[in-house]
């Protein structure tokens, strides 16, 4: 085994080729990624408007996908995969260049960090790729998004329940988060089922949960697209304590930063 060199700036060759290797298939990556989100917006020479075009999907059977693909590639990219899936066979481009298993690192709260679930993170994406950027103020694919975060944290989950699900359970177990934090939403049901992370009901439960995250996304793109849609979510951590966060910090930390009081008027002004 290396010792590591006393000059903690020093580094020796074998370290630098590393670096430089990684660096260099970093690069290549970011490249490559690069060069399919660009086929992905070009047709004929001429680059896509973003946002992407929608057609109406069935909630349920976007479900039944993104409960398979929970197998295969986790949360937020079952999500997200079981949208662009459908689209890609109704519009084609963009959706056909797309490469979504490259979200595969949003299972387990961000590469099993337990931050955001996969799940939200994912139909976030989902969203805002369709209905466009926050650039300067709310659009409607910013409100979903909120929408989705809320709904996540007070929904009773998982709701969906999949026409053939993996295991048999006569009744899952379904639990509050009060959080869209994967780490608080997997404990909480953890807690109350009585079953590990490791366990196949578990497993069972985050591809549900996934699925009805799914379900929920599509009906409110479809509202969208009916030119129904109204946000549902009445949530503002700026405006409820001055600082960004999610709904419920208490339950796990004691203290939560605060920001000065003139910084919390202006950040509450700005929302």
């Amino acid at each position: 085994m290396e010792q590591p060199d006393n000059d903690c700036h020093s580094l020796s060759r074998r370290q630098m080729i590393i670096g430089t290797a990684g660096a260099l298939a970093a690069g290549s990556a970011l490249t490559q990624f690069g060069g399919l989100l660009s086929s992905a917006q070009a047709k004929g020479g001429k680059p896509e408007k973003w946002p992407w075009p929608y057609e109406k999907l069935d909630p349920v059977k976007t479900a039944e996908i993104c409960y398979e693909e929970w197998y295969r590639v986790f949360c937020g990219c079952a999500v997200i995969n079981s949208v662009f899936s459908q689209l890609k066979d109704k519009v084609g481009e963009p959706y056909a260049s797309f490469p979504s298993d490259a979200f595969v690192f949003l299972e387990g709260g961000m590469v099993g960090w337990g931050t955001v679930c996969g799940s939200p993170a994912g139909a976030n994406i989902v969203a805002n790729l369709i209905i466009g950027p926050r650039i300067a103020g709310a659009t409607e694919g910013h409100h979903i998004a909120n929408d989705l975060m809320q709904w996540y944290s007070e929904a009773d989950m998982p709701v969906f329940k999949p026409a053939k699900p993996r295991i048999a359970i006569d009744k899952i177990v379904t639990t509050t988060s009060d959080s869209p934090l994967c780490h608080v939403s997997v404990g909480k049901w953890m807690e109350t089922s009585g079953h590990p992370l490791k366990s196949a009901e578990r497993k069972d439960r985050c591809a549900r949960v996934a699925a009805s995250t799914a379900y929920r996304l599509v009906e409110l793109l479809n509202a969208w697209k009916d030119g129904d849609y109204e946000t549902t979510a009445d949530f503002s951590a700026v405006k409820e304590h001055g600082i960004t966060g999610q709904m419920n910090c208490g339950e796990c930390h004691n203290d939560v930063p605060s920001p000065p009081m003139e910084l919390k008027k202006t950040l509450a002004d700005s929302q």
